[in-house]
């Protein structure tokens, strides 16, 4: 068997190295850093995250929850560093960022077969199967070699990095412990506001002062990760509707619901660091200390980093993708990670683990393979074929993207949107493993994941004997 390279070391081209090591294959990973740094790294591991430390929701009827299932069935090298690199916080899978690169690492270093190059590519000779997991920060040579190959000029939008404060900092007298609904014990601070506090923050975050993108990029941003300032230029209370909403939170100061609150999840194992949930933004540093200080939890913050923006760059896949994450222009190239239009961190990792399989398949003669449309990662790889073009945006996994159950989708009383869901998710469980044995894939432990989702039935139910 040949080799495949794959060029990338985030979370989809670690994942694409695994999966195809895992399938026999050798594999060469390459990655540009330390040689070539980018604007938003700031160590030299593989698997950093450069935005939130956030791997979404655990919720075991939440789409996210079912796309982990998938990859865990798989494999995955980046769910099972998460899990051991894992930060409380509530019903999310967040982690310390350096223990969770590490754990990518350790596996990728012990699997015999997948050699990682500290080297940028440019260019893709003949010599395939690839697999290009460059990310949202792909080098501008890269970048421009896969514009010629494809004829479609790349698409961008910026992607926002929050700010970090440090736990010594946070007034307590200010802020309280708690989860939204008192879910997930007191895995966040929150910082509260009244409504003059809200509205004063508010008129001064119109007028701060930002960084100012090129103006060719002017505007292009992906509604899922809006800057705050962007997100207040939409209305006064669309801030308090958003990442500063209020709702199932209660002061135990007041006994009351507060008129906006800031969450600030922890950043870190040992809790000294937490970041500003939903608060990525592209103001000037300076502008940033001066207004998070109007929030009365954080008058004496120290940041340990600032928040900033940074270019994504990914391809118009329903022009320049083909069945299996391949480049139509050239069928041994393989797209992974954001570059494909997946918008998240475990979006990315799974089309990695998938542009992986494939690739060995693609090496061993065989034809490429994906899960069934009704999966969460076949309805991923699906919407990246199926948008109409000029439509097309970056997405995250959502049930929305896969077909609706028989019957149609009318409204319905509420007690049955928890056996919707459960249909959606055993439908998509039976047909994504039926799918892995088909291929011969040996499918990877979900137990624990299951054992979360076997809980929360439980709950449901008494939940409904209550109601």
């Amino acid at each position: 068997m040949g080799e495949i390279r794959v060029v990338g070391g985030g979370l989809a081209g670690c994942e694409a190295a695994a999966a195809a090591a895992r399938a026999g294959a050798k594999v060469t990973l390459y990655e540009m850093r330390p040689e070539t740094p980018t604007p938003a790294h700031v160590t030299q591991g593989l698997a950093e995250l450069v935005c939130s430390n956030s791997l979404k929701s655990l919720e075991p009827l939440s789409a996210p929850w079912i796309l982990k299932r998938e990859m865990a069935r798989l494999g995955s090298v980046t769910l099972k560093a998460a899990f051991d690199a894992r930060v409380p916080a509530g019903v999310n899978l967040s982690v310390d960022r350096a223990a969770f690169s590490a754990g990518v690492e350790r596996a990728l270093a012990a699997l015999p077969n997948v050699r990682v190059v500290r080297e940028r590519v440019d260019a893709l000779d003949d010599g395939g199967p690839w697999i290009v997991a460059s990310g949202p920060l792909t080098a501008p040579g890269l970048a421009a070699y896969l514009g010629g190959l494809t004829g479609v000029g790349g698409l961008f939008f910026f992607d926002a990095i929050a700010p970090i404060v440090t736990a010594e900092s946070l007034d307590s007298e200010r802020c309280f412990a708690g989860s939204r609904w008192g879910r997930g014990g007191d895995d966040y601070m929150n910082c509260p506001l009244d409504k003059a506090e809200y509205e004063a923050f508010v008129r001064e975050l119109l007028t701060a002062e930002k960084h100012r993108p090129h103006g060719f990029e002017e505007g292009h941003y992906f509604e899922g990760c809006l800057p705050i300032e962007e997100t207040a230029r939409r209305g006064p209370d669309t801030l308090r509707f958003g990442p500063m909403k209020p709702v199932g939170l209660t002061d135990p100061k007041t006994g009351r619901r507060p008129w906006a609150c800031v969450q600030l999840r922890r950043e870190n194992a040992a809790g000294s660091l937490y970041n500003l949930v939903g608060f990525q933004t592209q103001l000037k540093w300076g502008e940033q200390e001066r207004l998070l200080r109007m929030i009365p939890a954080l008058s004496k913050a120290e940041f340990a980093r600032f928040g900033s923006m940074h270019r994504n760059t990914y391809v118009s896949a329903p022009d320049v993708l083909e069945s299996g994450l391949r480049l139509k222009a050239r069928p041994d190239v393989l797209l992974a990670g954001q570059v494909t239009g997946v918008e998240g961190y475990t979006e990315s990792a799974a089309s990695g683990i998938l542009a992986g399989i494939n690739a060995a398949r693609i090496l061993a003669g065989e034809a490429v393979s994906l899960p069934p449309r009704n999966s969460m990662m076949g309805s991923l790889v699906h919407y990246l074929s199926v948008t109409e073009a000029k439509r097309f945006q970056p997405v995250n996994a959502m049930w929305g993207l896969v077909d609706p159950l028989p019957g149609g989708e009318g409204r319905k009383p509420k007690e049955s949107k928890y056996a919707r869901f459960l249909a959606y998710r055993e439908r998509a469980v039976r047909e994504f493993e039926d799918w892995a044995r088909t291929l011969g894939i040996p499918l990877g432990d979900a137990s624990g994941l299951d054992d979360q989702a076997a809980k929360a039935a439980v709950e449901a139910e008494e939940r409904k004997a209550k109601a």
